[in-house]
């Protein structure tokens, strides 16, 4: 490829800031990521292109030339070039390759998985949008579904399924649709089941006294949906000034004297550019070089991230408590994708325990993310990205739902690792799901016919998404959530942001190990049912040889008894050899070939695995540490990379039956021994 100008530098060092030995191995550029490959420690690094966010060209030294790179999901590694020209080809390579001029030039439409692991149509069908309002009841005598935004004429940034007030007549969506910023009038978002309702819009344009008789009659017909509520909320995520400083622009917020038996909220969460700047704080904290208690307190103090993420779970709990009374809240802030995504997916969560669920939160991400119009392009930089709008508001609902599944750790159905794979893939392009800023922009890049979901891919990996802990204690957790908010109870996520540190506190993540107890104790009780079941056989063949045995001992008895005698005499004359029948391969050999296939069954699942701690190598002599994906054979109890246990098998030991991870050779044997069954 004409991009990669140097494709392999050798005797390149990585430099460990926790570490006084440097690695040093090849680099290696390939068209989708840079491997470094350490021929010593059997180890290697990869990473994506798209996971670039920044490449810095430190001063020479007297072994080099450095590289700085800093990716998205918070690695930060400086490779040591030998050559000042090679490290200047790698550098303006890796400059082109992690900022593609088009869309269309994302790993995702040239990604191929193995043929085995998913179909390109897989995933693209899970979630329904209209499929998710049905589970909610909608539409019905209240709510409607509108024919305005087939054509994306209304909103191009709305999906084409909208659902609004079954009052509101065509004039009075049109009407409102042009007196909010970007069309984006007043839709529903969630239907709570006691009618009280959240529905999303952007801010007014109504300046410094504008007004618009079509919008006030909208929110009416909004508050006309819930007979419960004698009034409505209307939430502002922004903080008041940034309002009021819009109404310079002719943009602003609602006048409360137009608009009746509302209630009016500015709930303060910053802006896009503060929180971009907040994350770059956070980072230079975490690369300090010698970090101290305090340089690390004070600069996660300066940085405000946590500050953020607890005004974005306040402004979710108070939708959330506002909605659990019986009123309908109507959210917006400026243009209604970022912060009012954040707070109608959190209030979501709090609200209904679907959303807990693997299953739910993909469906919550579809609805509040991706069919409204979250710019996932523009805010996580895929194609020739603009510094000023890339912001990490995505990153922030990650955060802030790990700070809710830290207070009701039995409530969400999956696990940290899951929150992991969606923050990465959203940023490695390698799936076309969050590709784009609108559902309109992913209909045109035809998305669903050129690229595979992360939706199909994470289904073949569920297995390492679960809680173990989910729904362990039912009467603990009550159906709508209320987080305690206080300052304290907001911790700094140090395994996302800091999970690359692994010179320092070596350890295995707990939830690894809580889900490598859970798998465990599956294969042992879909064994234990096999086994049970199999006793009750393995007695009957016991029994009929018994009875066998004891009916050819009769007939023996009567047959040799005029001969007893003789028989005692002369033992070896009398000797009887048995009947062509009793040879045959059908009487002699059944019992022994069930009993030969129940021990195959048997042995087929692991009894002993071996243990994740003292796990350092794979067999194809990569180097496993805590930051590798560490696997068992559910066959021989083995552990494995990832590449090396990809395949999944029915276990014959295993009641269920159900496709488990299994190695290479195992997957072979299994295979081969159902094929000869």
């Amino acid at each position: 490829m004409e991009l990669i100008k140097t494709p392999k530098v050798e005797n390149v060092r990585m430099l460990d800031r926790y570490s006084k030995i440097p690695s040093q191995g090849t680099l290696y550029l390939t068209t989708t990521h840079l491997i470094f490959n350490e021929p010593e420690a059997k180890k290697e690094t990869w990473i994506p292109h798209m996971h670039v966010s920044t490449l810095e060209k430190l001063p020479l030294s007297t072994t080099g030339s450095p590289l700085l790179i800093r990716t998205k999901t918070f690695l930060s590694v400086t490779f040591v070039i030998p050559r000042e020209r090679d490290c200047h080809d790698v550098y303006v390579s890796l400059q082109q390759l992690s900022q593609p001029p088009n869309l269309e030039d994302l790993y995702c439409f040239s990604y191929t998985p193995p043929v085995e692991e998913i179909r390109r149509f897989v995933g693209w069908s899970f979630h329904d949008l209209q499929e998710e309002y049905r589970r909610m009841d909608v539409p019905n005598a209240e709510w409607s579904l509108t024919n305005l935004n087939v054509d994306y004429q209304l909103c191009d940034t709305y999906p084409r399924v909208l659902f609004v007030p079954s009052s509101a007549s065509d004039r009075v969506l049109l009407g409102s649709s042009r007196f909010r910023s970007k069309g984006r009038l007043p839709v529903l978002s969630y239907l709570h089941k006691n009618k009280a309702s959240i529905c999303r819009c952007s801010q007014p344009l109504s300046g410094f006294s504008a007004r618009c008789l079509e919008d006030e009659q909208m929110l009416t017909a909004v508050l006309d949906t819930n007979p419960n509520g004698g009034y409505m909320c209307v939430v502002d995520t922004r903080p008041k000034i940034n309002a009021m400083a819009n109404r310079a622009a002719g943009k602003g917020y609602e006048n409360e004297a137009f608009y009746d038996n509302i209630k009016f909220h500015f709930l303060g969460i910053e802006n896009i550019h503060v929180m971009r700047s907040s994350l770059a704080k956070v980072v230079e904290t975490c690369d300090q070089r010698n970090p101290t208690m305090s340089s690390f307190l004070s600069g996660l103090e300066s940085s405000g991230w946590l500050k953020h993420i607890k005004s974005i779970l306040d402004t979710a709990l108070f939708i959330s408590e506002t909605v659990t009374r019986g009123v309908s809240v109507v959210v917006h802030c400026s243009d209604g994708w970022d912060r009012t995504a954040q707070v109608c997916s959190l209030a979501s969560i709090l609200l209904d325990p679907f959303y807990r669920t693997i299953s739910g939160y993909q469906a919550m991400i579809e609805k509040d993310w991706l069919a409204f119009g979250h710019k996932f392009s523009e805010r996580c930089g895929h194609a020739r990205p603009d510094p000023k709008e890339i912001s990490p508001i995505f990153t922030q609902l990650l955060d802030a739902t790990w700070q809710l599944q830290r207070q009701f750790p039995a409530a969400f159905q999956f696990n940290e690792a899951f929150l992991y794979a969606l923050h990465d893939h959203v940023h490695s392009c390698q799936f076309g799901t969050f590709i784009g800023n609108c559902e309109k922009d992913r209909r045109e890049l035809r998305l669903s016919e050129r690229t595979y979901s992360l939706w199909g891919y994470m289904a073949n990996h569920l297995n390492e998404y679960i809680n173990p802990l989910y729904g362990s204690s039912d009467d603990e957790v009550p159906e709508v959530l209320v987080p305690n908010l206080l300052p304290q109870n907001i911790k700094f996520w140090r395994s996302m942001y800091c999970r690359f540190e692994s010179g320092v506190h070596p350890r295995e993540p707990q939830a690894d190990l809580l889900l490598v107890t859970s798998d465990y104790a599956f294969s042992l009780d879909e064994h234990v049912k096999y086994l049970t079941k199999r006793l009750s056989s393995v007695k009957s063949l016991i029994a009929r040889s018994v009875e066998r045995k004891g009916s050819k001992q009769t007939k023996r008895e009567e047959r040799c008894r005029p001969l007893d005698n003789a028989y005692a005499d002369n033992k070896s004359s009398y000797e009887r050899k048995p009947s062509k029948d009793e040879q045959s391969p059908a009487n002699r050999n059944d019992d022994a070939l069930d009993l030969d296939r129940v021990v195959k069954e048997i042995d087929s699942v692991a009894i002993d695995w071996k243990s994740l701690r003292n796990a350092d190598e794979c067999s194809c002599s990569l180097a496993l540490d805590q930051l590798s994906k560490k696997m068992h054979c559910r066959k021989c109890g083995e552990i494995f990379c990832q590449r090396c246990i990809s395949k999944k098998v029915a276990l014959p030991g295993h009641d269920s039956r159900v496709p488990v991870p299994v190695c290479k050779p195992c997957f072979d044997s299994v295979a081969t021994s159902t094929s000869a069954t």
